[in-house]
């Protein structure tokens, strides 16, 4: 059993939370209670996951995506209103770490995918504000087998936009829903960028730039930095955890 607030004070500390502008509060969102002994950790602060955390007696929710985002309307009402007191009603605190837990060097969604892929030499770059990660494969692959290679570890099939480039090396990556970056993946001389989302202009860039783009999921390719988290905390504090998934083919 550990106190909330030194519960936050170390992932504050070890994300260096107070140090991204990010586009939500990161750490506690909702306190319902002063201490935790069970551990729920997920992707997304959904209905569901909640359920499922009270349904297990959990005393706090670890996720990547949680409440209060820039620019949603603030008052507490229809599902966010909903979801804010299941919280309360079931005494389980939410913490919620978003930039901070996509660049971590060690529990961060980029650092967990790049070693699911087998590129544990992988490191953040300078593009994406640092959050496009690069690495190079010991030897050449081929763009159908970088993908049956996703489709693999993350459990989906990815939307494939190929270049004439028949061979992939250097690769890049940004979980999540950063398919904006790829000129600056493109810019850094990259054979392959994988990102979650894609957006029509993605299909576009990728083209024009002949640079192969895969869109993995923007589910899929941020289960491993939460879940990584939440073991380390575990560990770290003799807490009882777990790691619920949520289904999401997006």
């Amino acid at each position: 059993m550990i106190e909330l607030i030194t519960l936050e004070n170390y992932c504050n500390q070890i994300l260096a939370a107070d140090t991204f502008d990010d586009y939500c509060p990161n750490g506690v969102q909702v306190e319902a209670g002063a201490v935790v002994s069970k551990l729920m950790v997920g992707v997304t602060a959904c209905q569901a996951l909640i359920d499922e955390a009270a349904a297990w007696g959990a005393d706090a929710l670890l996720v990547h995506h949680g409440y209060f985002w820039k620019g949603e309307p603030q008052p507490l009402r229809g599902i966010k209103g909903l979801r804010i007191a299941s919280l309360y009603r079931q005494g389980i605190s939410l913490l919620a770490y978003h930039l901070p837990l996509d660049a971590h060097a060690e529990f961060g969604n980029n650092r967990q995918l790049g070693n699911r892929l087998g590129l544990p030499q992988a490191a953040a770059s300078t593009a994406g504000q640092g959050l496009v990660w690069t690495a190079e494969f010991a030897e050449p692959q081929s763009p159908p087998g970088v993908s049956a290679k996703l489709a693999k570890v993350l459990g989906r099939e990815p939307l494939h936009i190929g270049a004439d480039r028949p061979q992939i090396r250097r690769i890049g990556w940004c979980t999540g829903a950063a398919q904006g970056y790829i000129d600056q993946a493109a810019a850094l001389g990259l054979d392959a960028y994988i990102s979650g989302e894609v957006s029509e202009s993605t299909v576009h860039q990728a083209r024009e730039l002949d640079i192969h783009y895969f869109a993995a999921g923007h589910h899929a390719t941020e289960r491993y930095g939460v879940e990584a988290l939440g073991r380390h905390l575990a560990e770290r504090y003799q807490l009882e955890w777990r790691f619920c998934e949520i289904e999401n083919p997006v």
